[in-house]
């Protein structure tokens, strides 16, 4: 007779990452369903220690990409390093297939000119505060338009500022980089002075 009141415990699944009895071959293939799957799961960029927690320390997972994205030529889609991590895109040929199902038109809508301008002014001035930001546009700049970008997930909070009263600061963040195909802020184009 089961105790009364008595919660089993679930049972904790072990991965085994190093898959040391299985051939060469199938210990590699497993490594790259494991990988592709991850990245394939995930909606934002996966970064190298989440992907080595799928696979053994043996695993150069570099190498196992490479073979991934050696099996995705053709398809659609691919793997594209970005932001220091991997995710999956579809193929810019694809843009117009994918916009028509979706029946979204040309997007020219996803940024208003102003979001834009204090996207860019945040990413090549970060960290950066309001102030900062209405020294360069010699106006405030709207609470709500700052919203939306942290809605958007392209910016975030930065370090505090050493002016007075010590404001928060903007930086953008891991999906700025993914949303404009950057692999990191280095890549920003040159300004033009």
């Amino acid at each position: 007779m089961a105790a009364v009141g008595k919660l089993e415990k679930p049972e904790v699944e072990v991965l085994d990452l190093e898959l040391a009895d299985l051939p060469e071959d199938l210990r590699w293939r497993e490594w790259m369903n494991r990988i592709e799957a991850v990245i394939f799961a995930s909606t934002s960029v996966v970064q190298r220690d989440m992907l080595q927690k799928v696979v053994g320390r043996s695993a150069n997972i570099e190498l196992v990409i490479e073979d991934i994205q050696a099996e995705l030529k053709g398809k659609p889609y691919e793997i594209v390093s970005v932001a220091g991590g991997w995710m999956f895109k579809t193929r810019a040929p694809y843009a117009a297939a994918i916009r028509a199902a979706a029946d979204r038109g040309e997007r020219h809508d996803d940024f208003t000119k102003d979001e834009l301008a204090v996207l860019c002014a945040v990413a090549y001035h970060q960290p950066i505060d309001r102030a900062g930001l209405a020294d360069i546009f010699g106006k405030e700049i709207n609470r709500d338009l700052l919203n939306r970008l942290r809605y958007k997930k392209l910016i975030g909070n930065g370090p505090k500022s050493p002016r007075p009263g010590a404001p928060h600061t903007f930086v953008t963040t891991s999906e700025f980089l993914a949303t404009f195909d950057l692999q990191s802020l280095r890549d920003l184009p040159e300004l033009e002075v």
